[in-house]
């Protein structure tokens, strides 16, 4: 039976098989709702004939759905409509498949509960103590505590886990430029980046060198090609300047300022998480101080292992070779452990895996 695991975003859709045959498509699920199912039938058609489909999803939360409860039914009735008879079973956070049916009923807990799927798969790596899943993909990033073979969150809600830090909203290609940064020191002094979609992160990543050009590539700011000149005219436009205002050296140490203050709100993000092992949510705990983390030698020793995936994976590995909590954790990369698709497809592929064992 081939069962293929589905990971329905707002931006982009995502499918892999147990075997480790993967799919990501962009899709802009807040513009065309309408083309979910014709987009959802192209994806499958990439891969083997599927017998069985796995799902999760994040797209409810586009604001093409009044609220996130009809969300979820709207993409779950396109995914029965695609499925035409075959069984379909749904992740939920409370850590189980249901039935299309239940989903739709409790749609709390079917609502972005791709991360959960991922970070149980994950746990298999931490049979005893703490180990973290750490994912960065285009949109955002996931900071998941593992322990002793099982997740371990504070948080269930991106409400909740938002003020945790298990989930930070950024990530290595749709970010604005002006969510990651107000200013950036410049020639001239620090200055203020129009709060405008004119550039984005992939924008940086590529000038960086770490996201591959793509000529054929337009999903980016403006439509033009993922490239390192339409970069470079990217990023100045964000700082509403002209070519003889800012050079593409200027530009580069532009870039480099931005990812690294990407790279410090994970770290924080990180420090927050690893903190906080053992505790309980509360709205009155959410928030925890750096230092007290960072200054505590039985905490950087607490992470065992470090999984990392996403296609920000890249910059995940960074974090965890530079960040002193996780200075004594092994660091596996699911990229090189099976491929640059299944990584950035990982909660679709996690979702086939744990669907092939309990389904």
């Amino acid at each position: 039976m081939t069962i293929v695991g589905l990971d329905i975003g707002g931006a982009n859709l995502k499918a892999a098989t147990a075997a480790g045959e993967a799919v990501t498509v962009p899709f802009p699920l807040w513009q065309q709702p309408g083309q979910l199912a014709g987009a959802l039938g192209s994806l499958l058609a990439q891969l083997p004939a599927a017998d069985f489909l796995a799902v999760t999803m994040t797209g409810e939360l586009a604001d093409c759905y009044p609220n996130r409860a009809e969300g979820v039914r709207h993409i779950l009735k396109v995914v029965e409509q695609v499925a035409a008879g075959r069984p379909a079973a749904v992740w939920q956070t409370a850590g189980e498949f249901v039935s299309v049916e239940t989903a739709c009923e409790f749609p709390e807990l079917t609502s972005a509960a791709n991360w959960h799927a991922l970070a149980t798969w994950a746990g298999r790596i931490v049979p005893a103590g703490y180990g973290l899943l750490l994912d960065i993909g285009s949109t955002t990033a996931d900071c998941i505590l593992l322990h002793d073979g099982s997740p371990e969150p504070r948080g269930l809600t991106d409400f909740e886990r938002l003020q945790t830090g298990e989930l930070v909203y950024t990530g290595v290609r749709r970010t604005p430029v002006f969510g990651v940064a107000g200013e950036v020191p410049l020639r001239t002094g620090r200055v203020p980046l129009a709060p405008e979609l004119f550039a984005t992160m992939r924008d940086v990543w590529l000038l960086e060198g770490q996201l591959a050009e793509d000529a054929a590539d337009s999903d980016t700011a403006d439509g033009r090609s993922a490239t390192i000149p339409a970069a470079e005219a990217r990023l100045r436009r964000a700082f509403c300047a002209m070519e003889q205002e800012l050079s593409s050296a200027d530009l580069h140490k532009a870039a480099a300022f931005l990812a690294a203050e990407q790279q410090g709100q994970l770290h924080r993000a990180v420090t927050r998480v690893v903190e906080a092992a053992g505790r309980p949510f509360s709205m009155e705990s959410a928030e925890v101080a750096d230092s007290q983390a960072e200054g505590s030698a039985a905490l950087n020793s607490l992470i065992g292992q470090v999984l990392i995936s996403g296609s920000g994976s890249f910059l995940a590995a960074r974090i965890a070779e530079t960040h002193p909590l996780l200075a004594q954790a092994e660091t596996l990369r699911l990229d090189s452990l099976a491929g640059p698709a299944i990584a950035t497809a990982a909660c679709a592929y996690a979702l086939a895996q744990l669907a092939a064992e309990r389904c």
